[in-house]
């Protein structure tokens, strides 16, 4: 009879994230990694649970620094908020929407952790990428994210959903995020599968 027990099955998202240590800081002394994709597309739910596998990393929602009328125009409110106090060393603080009451209302601290997590539609944005160190696009059709996301909101939110498309579609004509990334992220029965993107850079696997 063997004693040995035997070994634990081995965590893709784990050995992703002790990838994502590895590289070299994007912004100061910070790795920042984009989490990209159509809205519905599962961000928020990757972010999280990689964030998880980092150990706690900090995670800037995009949704945070947007607003209703600003709805992809918060380029300079994330770097001069966020991005800049990074870059420095510093923790940096920005202002959080909300978007119930149509006004900026809180405040969120975001450390200098060795990788920071930045979660939205346009987070690989051309504007952003030179200081990304990795950019992750979730592979998911536009049609069957919106129809997640509009699952999720409910009928009372049809009229921003449509709005938004308009607004999303019009932002990755102009600006698209997907043909730079350096993993695909794919939702599988079993988890998440990871691919090489189109935009893979040398240092990654």
């Amino acid at each position: 009879m063997n004693d040995q027990a035997a070994p634990a099955p081995s965590d893709p998202l784990a050995e992703f994230a002790a990838h994502l240590r590895e590289l070299p800081p994007s912004c100061g002394p910070v790795r920042i990694v984009a989490v990209d994709g159509h809205a519905g597309s599962g961000k928020t739910t990757y972010a999280a649970r990689l964030a998880g596998a980092l150990g706690g990393a900090p995670v800037v929602h995009l949704d945070d620094l947007a607003t209703h009328d600003e709805l992809f125009a918060w380029t300079g409110r994330l770097r001069e908020q966020v991005l800049e106090p990074l870059a420095a060393g510093r923790t940096a603080r920005h202002e959080v929407y909300d978007w119930t009451r149509r006004r900026f209302d809180g405040v969120r601290e975001v450390p200098p952790a060795p990788v920071v997590l930045l979660e939205g539609v346009g987070s690989g944005r051309a504007a952003l990428r030179p200081l990304l160190s990795h950019l992750l696009w979730l592979e998911v059709s536009r049609d069957t994210a919106r129809d997640r996301g509009q699952l999720r909101d409910g009928p009372e939110m049809g009229a921003f959903w449509a709005s938004w498309m308009r607004a999303q579609d019009a932002h990755f004509v102009s600006d698209p995020s997907q043909p730079f990334a350096d993993h695909l992220v794919l939702l599988r029965p079993e988890g998440y599968e990871m691919l090489p993107g189109p935009g893979r850079r040398s240092t990654t696997p």
